[in-house]
């Protein structure tokens, strides 16, 4: 059985076909998926995905890139969610220094606060880290979120971020872009992050692994990423699927 840990069902992309995709994921073994909300509207429809599936669950956050629209009503009814028994995780928040719509300071101080949201709640945080691994780490420290863990989610930093995220009682998660044919890094990390702190997952319709690079993901190529993760560590592909379900579902608190 394999546990999409971090997936967008609730996107554009799949409004048209997302029954046909979810058969296919559980025709391949996938048994089940967190959809990560984070914005208003993709909150509402995470939400609205789980009530309609029982093996899907829900995150619930606010994205670093839009950090700038983060009120303090939106954290409060974020808080409030985190109520529902299907809501797992706080999250996906974070940094994100590619885009600038949201400057630095903003978002660092959007990730302190769903810090402290998710301590409240006693929930994990899912981690987006794009191009801001040393202040990641930093802030995390600071706000001593070992207390609650959780997931570096699509880990693209070095086997020393790693590291550090480990000793914060942090999960590693991969996804499409470990297959990548020049994805040296990715590969160095995964062999060498204990088995029990390991994650799989697609972020579908986003990083498709190979052979699908740069077509729509979908949540049933998590397969994919186990068979790259199997390899990579030289065990069995059942070993890895086992293995990441039960890690996932013992962070996530689902019996």
């Amino acid at each position: 059985m394999l546990f999409d840990t971090h997936v967008h069902l609730n996107a554009d992309q799949f409004e048209d076909d997302v029954e046909e995709v979810i058969t296919r994921a559980k025709e391949v073994g996938v048994e089940n998926m967190v959809v990560v909300g984070f914005d208003e509207k993709t909150i509402n429809k995470a939400l609205s995905l789980i009530e309609e599936y029982d093996f899907l669950y829900a995150a619930v956050g606010w994205h670093p890139v839009d950090a700038i629209d983060l009120t303090e009503e939106y954290l409060a009814w974020i808080e409030e969610l985190a109520a529902h028994p299907k809501v797992v995780a706080i999250g996906e928040t974070g940094l994100d220094y590619h885009w600038d719509k949201s400057p630095k300071d903003v978002q660092k101080e959007a990730f302190r606060k769903q810090i402290h949201l998710a301590k409240r709640v006693n929930l994990p945080i899912i981690i987006h880290d794009r191009e801001a691994h040393q202040d990641i780490v930093d802030i995390l420290k600071e706000e001593k979120a070992e207390d609650i863990g959780g997931i570096m989610h699509c880990f693209g930093g070095s086997v020393e971020i790693a590291q550090e995220c480990l000793k914060m009682n942090f999960h590693i998660s991969f996804g499409g872009p470990v297959t990548f044919k020049n994805a040296k890094r990715p590969k160095e990390v995964a062999k060498e992050i204990p088995i029990d702190r390991l994650l799989i997952e697609t972020d579908a319709p986003f990083l498709a692994p190979h052979p699908y690079r740069g077509k729509r993901n979908e949540p049933a190529y998590v397969k994919l990423v186990a068979e790259q993760l199997s390899e990579l560590k030289g065990i069995s592909y059942e070993e890895v699927a086992n293995q990441t379900t039960t890690n996932a579902k013992k962070l996530f608190g689902i019996s």
